[in-house]
């Protein structure tokens, strides 16, 4: 078995999406990584570690406190879902991007 691979009774594979805050440029970064856990409290307790260490390498840099997890249903691999969220809404497509997505301060790519 690969390193990419979900051990059969092991431990999986979780995405675990984490909220930033840099005061510096008044923005908030989403970053999502991946960690091998029995469970997603698992994960997220060993993302929200890893969080606080990245904060802490960048000058004006915290961890917002919000994580969130996802257990893999697909193995690691070129086109695997790494993230999925559902929210409810009643917005239509175009009013929920602008609202959630597209309001036009995301910094994509550049700072």
């Amino acid at each position: 078995m690969d390193g990419d691979e979900v051990p059969s009774g092991g431990d999986a594979w979780f995405s675990v999406r984490c909220v930033f805050r840099d005061e510096g440029i008044g923005a908030y970064e989403e970053r999502i990584t991946l960690w091998r856990a029995k469970d997603a409290a698992e994960a997220i307790r060993l993302a929200e570690a890893e969080a606080v260490e990245y904060a802490g390498m960048l000058d004006e840099f915290s961890y917002a406190g919000l994580a969130q997890s996802y257990e893999l249903a697909d193995p690691v691999g070129h086109g695997a879902e790494v993230f999925s969220l559902f929210r409810e809404s009643d917005l239509e497509p175009e009013a929920y991007l602008d609202t959630f997505f597209d309001t036009g301060s995301e910094c994509q790519g550049e700072l």
